[in-house]
């Protein structure tokens, strides 16, 4: 079984063989029984990387895919589980992609089909892959391109799905527009339904898809956040002045949202009531970069960023709440409690996923490569 220590494993992407030791964290050492780094014979040196996702799809494993961003070398994605000992991670799988890796998305609901948004230096694209059925049996699988997204002229920032269960549509955006597409993998096809443009808005940089409602999206720029309805795409709510790196919205609370910014740190909104977050949560000592809720558990929140740590943070909140936290002007920065600060990193954090399998696990990937899978079992009794 998983032990309930810091560090369970680590692999690097692109690079060798198990190593043992000591493992630190910010909060506290100790020992692991194992530490395991995964390492390709023909490729000497880690591979920079930004991307990892949950393969929620795979309902029998604990199971990732993870990107690489090399400029000179050919970019890899990897298909990482967890052993069924629950000992280590190892690679099901390594597909060469042909370009870097900017934005990796797994299908919701087929475990061997995922998006990629990449570049050549001088143009980006975005792609929906599936990986070969027989990828088990072979050491370098070409990976089966079903359809491009190909409507786009402006720097593409990402493909989202809908998080929960199968749904024929799917949003990318790019720095200047957002477009909704109707998919058929099986037919290999992808057509534009409707697209909305950001008008006035500075450049966008990402989004996220609501959970609790397939018709609503948000997007963030590099001053504010907005909210679009997908049937009329006009653009509703929006948050202003804050400079915007990640949203993700919380999947068991409607309305819910958290947000990480450069400045404050993380906020968490309620949709209904945006003048003002709900909460707010320290952040990280640099850029706060991403952030996640648990699947299942709603009051833990991961967050990462460039200082090279990743937090996780118990943070209660409820859609019948009396309000936010500051009515008389001005957010204020109420310390929430920091279960735990995973500072063991040589590299910037870009890329954090929660385990949909089990929701104990989480994996997260520093921008040298080194994918590393952590327990959170001991705070799970502190909710």
């Amino acid at each position: 079984m998983v032990a309930a220590w810091a560090r369970l494993v680590a692999v690097g992407l692109g690079s060798g063989h198990p190593d043992q030791g000591v493992v630190e964290d910010g909060m506290r050492r100790c020992r692991c029984p194992s530490r395991h780094v995964y390492r390709h014979p023909f490729c000497p040196r880690h591979h920079p990387a930004r991307c990892i996702a949950d393969v929620r799809a795979d309902a029998g494993s604990t199971t990732f895919l993870a990107g690489t961003l090399s400029l000179k070398e050919e970019n890899e994605v990897h298909l990482i589980r967890l052993s069924p000992a629950e000992s280590e991670l190892v690679c099901d799988g390594l597909f060469y992609h042909p370009n870097e890796i900017w934005d990796l998305k797994s299908c919701p609901f087929d475990h061997r089909v995922f998006s990629t948004v990449y570049t050549s230096g001088e143009s980006y694209g975005a792609s929906v892959w599936k990986i070969p059925e027989l990828y088990g049996q072979s050491n370098s699988p070409q990976l089966e391109q079903l359809f491009t997204l190909d409507e786009h002229t402006g720097k593409i920032r990402c493909v989202l799905w809908w998080p929960l269960g199968k749904h024929d549509k799917l949003i990318s955006i790019d720095d200047r527009n957002i477009f909704l597409w109707n998919i058929d993998a099986s037919n290999k096809s992808a057509k534009v339904i409707s697209q909305g443009s950001a008008d006035m808005l500075p450049n966008l940089r990402g989004g996220a898809w609501d959970p609790h409602n397939h018709n609503s999206v948000a997007t963030i720029t590099d001053s504010s956040l907005h909210c679009w309805d997908l049937r009329s795409m006009k653009k509703s709510n929006a948050i202003e002045h804050a400079h915007f790196r990640d949203v993700d919205y919380n999947p068991k609370k409607q309305h819910i949202f958290a947000t990480a910014e450069d400045e404050f740190g993380i906020h968490l909104w309620d949709l209904r009531m945006l003048k003002y977050p709900l909460k707010n949560l320290p952040g990280h000592s640099h850029w706060t970069w991403t952030v996640r809720h648990n699947p299942e558990h709603d009051q833990l929140i991961l967050s990462a960023g460039t200082d090279s740590s990743v937090n996780l943070w118990f943070a209660k909140v409820g859609t019948d709440e009396s309000g936010p936290e500051s009515p008389s002007g001005s957010p204020t920065r109420e310390q929430e409690p920091l279960l735990n600060s995973y500072t063991d990193y040589e590299d910037s954090i870009y890329g954090i996923a929660w385990s949909s399998h089990d929701p104990s696990l989480f994996a997260s990937l520093s921008y040298d490569g080194r994918v590393v899978l952590e327990s959170v079992k001991p705070y799970l009794q502190r909710k």
